[in-house]
């Protein structure tokens, strides 16, 4: 029976690990670029420097303002839904656009995420006319593709995007994929956990989002 070298061996050895460790390093630079851009969207608001760098256009700076969905319970927002909520109500009487848009499909009992939001709404003297609320999508990314479906049928040509501001970069290049012009606004922070535990979910988000957006640019969603 013939043997293998066993300088051979070695060698082969070597090569598996430098593969290894070059996919590591090659995973741990995703990874913080990634991280990174997160970070950048989260620190930001769009809509809010767009607003005060076109301080002369006629027109508001976007055609509609969407609120990517949040958990529901039995009918009524949850505390993160409705801050989302809230900060594009603040964005609609500031003018920065005329209408809202709010998304998600069933929320795990009879009520859709995109119905509640909007009677949220008009509860708060948004007008009817003024909403579109989008009931079907299940996901960031079906949201993504919804709003994307509306804003042709209805000609919009740039919209303000609402969510958590660690989930705003995935919400930005999911929309640029589906050729929509986005601005876009971080939802205020939500005082309802500890310290400890907020600190420790916003690992878990952030962790979330990294995978998430990976997994999309892979063609995995």
């Amino acid at each position: 029976m013939r043997q293998t070298n066993p300088k051979s061996r070695r060698w082969a050895l070597r090569a598996a690990l430098l593969l290894v460790l070059a996919l590591a390093v090659g995973a741990l630079g995703w990874c913080r670029w990634v991280y990174t851009q997160i970070e950048r969207y989260a620190g930001q608001d769009q809509a809010d420097q767009f607003a005060q760098t076109d301080q002369t256009a006629q027109a508001a700076p976007a055609d509609a303002i969407g609120v990517f969905g949040a958990a529901e319970y039995d009918g009524r927002p949850s505390p993160v839904y409705r801050a989302r909520l809230d900060h594009a109500l603040v964005l609609y009487h500031r003018g920065v656009a005329p209408l809202i848009i709010t998304l998600g499909g069933n929320g795990g009992d009879q009520y859709n995420e995109g119905a509640v939001g909007s009677e949220y709404l008009m509860a708060m003297g948004v007008p009817e006319s003024d909403i579109i609320a989008e009931t079907e999508s299940r996901n960031t990314e079906e949201s993504a593709r919804r709003i994307a479906v509306i804003a042709r049928a209805n000609g919009f040509r740039r919209l303000v995007i609402v969510s958590d501001r660690t989930h705003l970069f995935r919400i930005h290049e999911i929309c640029a994929a589906e050729g929509l012009n986005v601005l876009t606004s971080p939802r205020p922070r939500v005082e309802v956990e500890s310290v400890t535990n907020e600190s420790a979910g916003e690992f878990e988000r952030i962790a979330h989002e990294i995978l998430s957006y990976t997994a999309w640019r892979m063609g995995l969603h």
